[in-house]
C-alpha cells in the first residue's frame, strides 16, 4: 500500500515534468505564502491606523505590500515545480521589459500617482471631491486608481496620473461651507423690504452661522427679473438639507409679504399693417 501511494504521488502531469507530489507542494506552499502575506498586509494596516495614518495611506501601502509579498511568494515557490528562481526571474523581467515598450508606462506613471497623492493628501478617504470631470466620495485609492461613489450609487475608477494632472475641487477639506441660493423678484420690487426678509428668514434657521453673516447681493437685471444671490455659511454636513429648508422657507416668506417672484415671459406685442 506505501508503495502505490508512493507510486500515486510520483506520477507525472502530462506533458510536463511536474509529479503529484510537486503540484500539491506547489499548491499548498503557495496557499500558506498568500495566507502569510495577508497577514503581514493586516499587521501593517493596524500599525498604521495605530500611527493614525490617513485611510488614503493605508490603502495605498497595504496594496503594495499584498503585490510585492505575492511576487515574492510566487518566486518562492516555483521550485517545487522545478522552475529554478532565476530562470524565472529572468523570464519575467524579459516579460516585464516587453510590456513596458507596449504601455507599462502607463501603468508606473498610476503608481507613481498614487505615491504623491498619498504623500501629498489633496483628499482623505470620505471627502467629496470634483476631479477629471466627476464628482463622488472617495472610497480608497489604490496602487493605480481612485474610486469615486456618486450621491446616486455609481461607482467610478479613475487612473491616478489622470488625478494627479487635473485640477481638482475638494468640497469637504474645510468644516464650514458657503451655500448659493439664486431668487428673482419683480421689476417694481421694493428691494431694502426684500433683503431684510430674506436676511430675517435666513437667520431663524438653526443651522445657519452668525459669522461669517449672511448676504444679499443684487447679481442681474434680467429680462423678467431682478435676481438676488442669498449667501449663508453653514457646517459641511449640514449644508445639503439647510438649503433646502432655506428655499421652502423663503418662498413661504416672500410670498405671505405680497413680494412676487416672477416666472419667465414674453410680451407679444403685435402691430395691424395698413391696408390699401
Amino acid at each position: 500500500m506505501a508503495g502505490t501511494g508512493q507510486g500515486i504521488l510520483a506520477w507525472k502531469i502530462p506533458y510536463t515534468n511536474v509529479t503529484l507530489l510537486q503540484l500539491i507542494l506547489f499548491t499548498v506552499f503557495l496557499a500558506i505564502g498568500v495566507i502569510i502575506v495577508r497577514i503581514i498586509a493586516k499587521i501593517t494596516e493596524k500599525t498604521l491606523r495605530r500611527l493614525e495614518a490617513p485611510d488614503i495611506v493605508v490603502g495605498l501601502v497595504s496594496s503594495l505590500v499584498k503585490a510585492v509579498g505575492y511576487i515574492i511568494v510566487i518566486l518562492a515557490v516555483l521550485p517545487t515545480i522545478g522552475i529554478s528562481t532565476g530562470a524565472a526571474g529572468l523570464g519575467l523581467s524579459a516579460i516585464l521589459a516587453f510590456i513596458i515598450g507596449f504601455g507599462l508606462q502607463d501603468t508606473w506613471a498610476n503608481m507613481a500617482a498614487g505615491v504623491w497623492l498619498a504623500v501629498i493628501r489633496p483628499f482623505d478617504k470620505g471627502d467629496f471631491i470634483e476631479v477629471a470631470g466627476y464628482k463622488g466620495v472617495v472610497q480608497g485609492i489604490g496602487v493605480l486608481s481612485t474610486v469615486l461613489k456618486t450621491f446616486d450609487n455609481a461607482i467610478i475608477t479613475i487612473p491616478n496620473r489622470a488625478i494627479w494632472g487635473s485640477p481638482m475641487v475638494n468640497y469637504t477639506r474645510e468644516p464650514v461651507r458657503r451655500g448659493t441660493i439664486s431668487i428673482g423678484v419683480a421689476y417694481g420690487t421694493d428691494l431694502d423690504k426684500a433683503v431684510n426678509i430674506i436676511l430675517d428668514t435666513v437667520k431663524k434657521h438653526p443651522n445657519v452661522l452668525e459669522d461669517p453673516a449672511p448676504q444679499v447681493v443684487i447679481t442681474e437685471f434680467a429680462d423678467s427679473s431682478i435676481n438676488l444671490d442669498v449667501r449663508v455659511w453653514t457646517r459641511k454636513e449640514h449644508l445639503g438639507g439647510t438649503l433646502n429648508d432655506l428655499k421652502k422657507m423663503l418662498y413661504e416668506a416672500l410670498t405671505k409679504a405680497g413680494i412676487e417672484i416672477p416666472f419667465p415671459q414674453l410680451d407679444v406685442h403685435i402691430k395691424e399693417m395698413p391696408t390699401h
